[in-house]
């Protein structure tokens, strides 16, 4: 069984994420691919100095992520440039992450419904989902953000019914404990046979 979980920011998907792998499956987490590709000497660094110039880079040689960030919030093309070096070269990583795993396998993508390629890659798609609300005042607990940041991060990204639109299970995070939320985590594995 291959999962594809994705939510918005403060939705819980990695909270859900880590309950997965609780229960058998293999996470493949592509923002930390993304991350791993981007520290110094990794290989979207060139590419991305090619495209936006050495001001993007942080003192060690990485992407300041923050700076990028900021942005690519204010330019759509930029975005768009930043994703095309970055998504293929994740998706590589995330297949082979995959195709070394035994049993299932859960890909975390926060930009699944925005993807084109990602919804034929899964067998099932599972949305967290939570007001925009409960997003932004979860992501300012956050260390270094702030309200309008937060904001401008839900805005970027697919509305809640694009998402909603792609599933085939949502779980409604909205005011769920954590035990709760392993429940429903737990039906899914069961209802999908999510294997080790």
């Amino acid at each position: 069984m291959r999962i594809g979980l994705t939510g918005g920011i403060g939705s819980g998907k990695s909270t859900v994420a880590a309950m997965f792998v609780e229960f058998g499956a293999t996470l493949v987490d592509t923002d930390a691919i993304a991350r791993q590709i981007t520290l110094p000497g990794g290989e979207a660094i060139d590419p991305i100095v090619a495209a936006f110039g050495p001001a993007v880079l942080d003192a060690d040689g990485g992407l300041d992520r923050a700076a990028m960030r900021a942005h690519v919030f204010n330019d759509a093309a930029a975005k768009q440039q930043l994703e095309a070096i970055l998504h293929p070269m994740i998706g590589i990583v995330a297949t082979r992450q995959a195709a070394a795993a035994k049993g299932s396998v859960v890909f975390d993508v926060p930009l699944l419904a925005e993807s084109l390629h990602w919804r034929d890659r899964v067998d099932r798609v599972l949305v967290i989902d939570c007001t925009e609300a409960t997003q932004v005042a979860r992501v300012v607990l956050r260390p270094g953000w702030t309200e309008a940041a937060a904001r401008a991060v839900v805005a970027q990204q697919a509305t809640r019914a694009a998402r909603r639109a792609c599933a085939d299970a949502v779980i409604y995070n909205e005011a769920l404990t954590i035990d709760a939320l392993r429940e429903e985590v737990a039906l899914l594995c069961r209802r999908w046979e999510v294997t080790r």
